[in-house]
């Protein structure tokens, strides 16, 4: 019997597919702390009908700071979107100046069938404003302009992936590029600045801004709702998101029912608006 019989028929906007080699993280010993990361695609096409997703954006695994095994990922993700429609692929890009090369052989993927996003990080190092990262982003969102794709960018707090220097991305790109900002600032200052007013303010802008509550803390999904409702917009800018393996599928799920009710959000949230971006 699956373990999900009572969830309702969902997407996943943000999931990862491969298996990475441990590394001795932060100084220790050699970890995998992915430990429900799947190497293949008819594992991922388990995951999804355990769970009952109807839709999925997967994008290359990554965190070891080796960039050939995420850049490696790209045809998997591209060969899962061509075996099941259930599947949008995002391929794995980088600006930095050392994964030029790289990421020009990912960018010949993105015209194929089932690519919908391209993700980008600042975690392996570059920083959005860098003088010699400016050329690698620049051929990224224009491929994205190009083909219709969601620019995905992780963001955390502090350093080069703090929602101050990604928002950077907003303001000089997000105009006629959808961006998609994975995990909502990805803790407490990133969402105090953008519920506090940061978010809404882009989308009144008219800058094509998204989100995902992967990785929220617990009172934000909550005070998001309550500002969609108050303000009157942003209602369809959020998705659902497991960030399988680095996320908990029913724990993401749960925390996001739980804030967002069963009505007209949860609907956005869980299934129209990635129809929208994605399908």
């Amino acid at each position: 019997m699956s373990l999900f019989t009572n969830v309702a028929a969902h997407s996943d906007a943000h999931r990862h597919l491969g298996v990475m080699p441990e590394f001795p993280f932060y100084g220790g010993p050699p970890i995998r702390a992915d430990i429900t990361a799947r190497a293949t695609i008819k594992e991922l096409i388990a995951d999804l009908d355990e769970e009952g997703t109807e839709r999925a954006l997967v994008i290359p695994n990554y965190g070891v700071p080796q960039p050939d095994i995420a850049f490696g990922f790209n045809e998997l993700v591209v060969e899962a979107a061509q075996t099941d429609d259930r599947i949008r692929a995002g391929l794995w890009v980088s600006a930095k100046p050392s994964d030029a090369e790289r990421t020009a052989r990912a960018l010949t993927l993105a015209g194929e069938n089932g690519v919908r996003a391209l993700k980008l990080s600042f975690l392996l190092g570059g920083k959005v404003d860098d003088d010699d990262v400016r050329p690698g982003l620049d051929a990224i969102f224009g491929a994205a302009r190009e083909h219709g794709l969601v620019v995905h960018c992780h963001t955390s707090p502090g350093a080069a992936s703090d929602i101050d220097e990604i928002g950077k991305l907003v303001e000089q790109y997000a105009d006629d590029v959808k961006l998609h900002l994975v995990h909502f600032g990805g803790g407490m200052s990133g969402h105090m600045k953008l519920i506090g007013g940061r978010f809404f303010d882009w989308i009144a802008q008219g800058k094509q801004v998204y989100t995902d509550l992967s990785w929220a803390i617990g009172f934000a999904p909550r005070w998001l709702a309550q500002e969609i409702s108050t303000r009157g917009l942003g209602h369809d800018r959020v998705l659902f998101a497991s960030d399988q393996p680095w996320g908990d599928f029913s724990g993401e799920y749960a925390r996001l029912s739980a804030a967002f009710g069963d009505g007209e959000l949860a609907a956005l949230a869980f299934r129209d608006t990635f129809a929208t971006l994605y399908d």
